[in-house]
């Protein structure tokens, strides 16, 4: 009924795993309470950094890197819960101090793991 490491357990055909063997995504460490998130907009693509500031569909942005391309995510939901398992195949290129969004349409929160994921993409320019 149970495997030996007794880390999940099979019964009536239905693997179980131990809730305390689940990590928890931790969310990604603030910029003086601004929390870091990945914004996408209708026009201008996607961005990644702390939220300044966020009235109707204006964003804020601080320390932003534009989310040129990736690869190692299957989406910008994943991208913010587990960042890139291919940082070598991504397009992110130079941080900037501050961009303002005018059309954002989506902003999600990144996890402590994405936000390093993210900053540990090379720069990429051209």
């Amino acid at each position: 009924m149970t495997n030996e490491d007794t880390s999940d357990m099979t019964l009536n055909g239905i693997e179980y795993v131990r809730k305390d063997s689940i990590k928890a995504s931790m969310p990604a460490k603030t910029l003086k309470g601004k929390p870091y998130v990945i914004v996408r907009t209708y026009s201008a693509g996607v961005f990644a950094g702390y939220l300044d500031s966020r009235k109707d569909k204006e964003a804020v942005i601080l320390h932003a890197r534009r989310i040129w391309s990736w690869e190692g995510a299957a989406s910008l939901s994943q991208l913010a819960q587990e960042g890139t398992s291919k940082p070598d195949k991504c397009k992110f290129p130079c941080e900037v101090d501050k961009v303002t969004l005018t059309e954002a349409i989506e902003i999600l929160d990144v996890t402590e793991d994405a936000r390093a994921s993210i900053h540990g993409v090379p720069q990429w320019k051209e």
